[in-house]
């Protein structure tokens, strides 16, 4: 098996300031449910951590920039790796995601080993 890492990107990361503490906890249950079910299945390889929203981007010739991403508006907010067999198996797996519920998107790549 493969292992893909899932990166999480959300148009509005700002705007979990704004939930309530109901919606907080709601959110966070349907990402302990959905990882749950991809570690019940023996498909996690690895929990990465929330990513800062602080951040600098490095650019060839020494530019510096506040980041990450300061020209678009979305945000990585964090990452998984899972275990699969194909890329197309591992878009699968990222059906589903809470990143989706909030306009957001799954970026799904292979880590390649050397």
């Amino acid at each position: 098996m493969k292992e893909f890492a899932l990166l999480f990107r959300q148009p509005n990361f700002g705007d979990i300031d704004k939930l309530s503490p109901e919606e907080f906890k709601a959110i966070g249950k349907k990402w302990q449910d959905w990882t749950g079910n991809l570690a019940a299945q023996g498909k996690m390889a690895g929990n990465g951590l929330r990513l800062s929203l602080d951040g600098k981007v490095l650019k060839a010739g020494g530019v510096i920039t506040d980041g990450p991403f300061v020209e678009i508006k979305e945000m990585l907010g964090s990452f998984i790796v899972v275990k699969a067999d194909s890329l197309e198996d591992a878009t699968t797996l990222a059906h589903g995601c809470p990143s989706l519920d909030a306009n957001g998107s799954v970026e799904i790549r292979e880590v390649v080993s050397r």
